[in-house]
């Protein structure tokens, strides 16, 4: 016997905004959350926009010296945690917090620390490196904090795939509790890596987009696009078996009903041309779920805005979904938030559920010239209505890897 997983809680501090629902009206409005590099001086990167966070107060959910012992994504996925756990309305006393776990990841982990302390070992002597430096820097340690938070004490580990960290996370997740080993996990992703190391290393990579205008830096499926836009933030999702949600009375938002991962076995920044790696990640979730590809009503794209990223993408789609693949609506809202990397997958996700709930169809901006390699539906500028019971959620990150979730629209038992 395997058990059925819902949503019953989601968390999000992101550019569009520091609450989900902030992040969704963002989305359906087509805002652009992408805007002129704040946190530092990037003029000899050549890099000018981000899509950094706006107005976040990590003390609003947690004590300052306990921020202070956290690199920023670690605050971000806490903050994202918080949110999700008091949408949920579970009752931590009535829970079986042995079986309550967390799985959050992250792209690169604590960037922020690592630049700093080097910098002052270098400038200053090895002796004058935090006493925290460690524990701020290592990548699990969003999961590790989110679950000192909480008061996790199930399963807690942390997912590393790169781009595709924070969808692999929600897939463990739902396996964790589909075969019984959870009642309730945290999932999702965490990333803060809007540094100067963080942005050169990328730049020197000639993966980010050098546009100084905001809207027209990240474009997926644009021809013009060059590249994409560093974003920063997380999200978390309550995923919990449907006997234990259905037990306590809980809201339930959506189901997950599948979940693919694959490797490209390819090249370490690249995706494989013919689609096939992403292409059947894809069609194992769409398996698992039970449903063909006619079935799916909307696709969120993992669309970075990168020229071998959004035509792989789209040989993808065609791979999976054959002749389906022109009729099945698509957007990629990196479009509004540049890329998360880690918690890329796990912003895209709530998009997910908010587009089954509401109907909704965010848009992908900014597509106005039309690329021969991209030329599937992908909504553009302006965001429809469309009543759908399936979506898939793409993540593909360096190094091959591919997750896709596949999300149910919750229609009662």
């Amino acid at each position: 016997m395997t058990n059925r997983v819902v949503i019953t809680g989601m968390g999000a501090v992101t550019p569009l905004g520091n609450t989900v629902d902030e992040f969704w009206d963002g989305l359906k409005a087509g805002k652009n959350g992408i805007a002129p590099i704040t946190k530092f001086d990037a003029t000899e990167t050549g890099i000018t926009v981000a899509g950094e966070l706006k107005d976040f107060d990590a003390t609003n959910y947690m004590q300052r010296k306990i921020s202070k012992r956290m690199d920023e994504f670690s605050r971000y996925g806490v903050a994202a945690a918080v949110q999700a756990v008091e949408e949920s309305g579970i009752d931590r006393e009535k829970t079986d917090m042995n079986r309550f776990g967390v799985i959050v990841g992250s792209g690169i982990g604590g960037l922020n620390a690592m630049q700093e302390q080097i910098i002052k070992m270098n400038t200053k002597g090895p002796q004058r490196v935090a006493p925290f430096f460690v524990p701020m820097a290592i990548g699990n340690m969003a999961a590790g904090n989110i679950s000192i938070a909480i008061g996790t004490k199930g399963i807690n580990t942390s997912i590393v795939t790169a781009c595709a960290s924070g969808n692999n996370s929600i897939g463990e997740a739902y396996r964790n509790i589909k075969h019984g080993y959870s009642d309730v996990i945290l999932a999702g992703g965490a990333e803060g890596t809007i540094n100067e190391i963080g942005i050169s290393g990328f730049a020197a990579l000639t993966a980010l987009s050098t546009s100084t205008d905001p809207d027209r830096a990240s474009i997926p499926f644009d021809k013009e696009r060059t590249g994409f836009v560093m974003g920063e933030g997380a999200a978390v999702l309550m995923l919990e078996s449907l006997d234990h949600a259905l037990e306590r009375g809980a809201t339930i938002y959506a189901e997950i009903v599948g979940y693919g991962s694959t490797g490209d076995g390819y090249h370490m920044t690249a995706p494989t041309p013919d689609g096939s790696g992403a292409g059947r990640a894809m069609q194992d979730a769409m398996a698992e779920a039970g449903i063909t590809p006619a079935d799916v009503g909307y696709i969120n794209a993992h669309g970075t805005s990168t020229g071998a990223n959004d035509s792989a993408e789209t040989m993808a789609i065609k791979y999976a979904f054959g002749d389906e693949a022109k009729n099945v609506a698509i957007s990629s809202t990196k479009s509004m938030t540049g890329h998360l990397l880690g918690a890329a997958g796990a912003i895209e996700a709530v998009a997910c559920v908010k587009a089954l709930q509401d109907g909704f169809l965010p848009p992908t901006i900014g597509l106005q010239v039309p690329d021969e390699a991209c030329d599937l539906d992908y909504i553009p500028n302006v965001g429809r209505k469309a009543d759908i019971k399936y979506t898939l959620n793409n993540s593909l990150g360096f190094g091959g890897h591919n997750a896709v979730t596949c999300f149910k629209k919750w229609e009662g038992q």
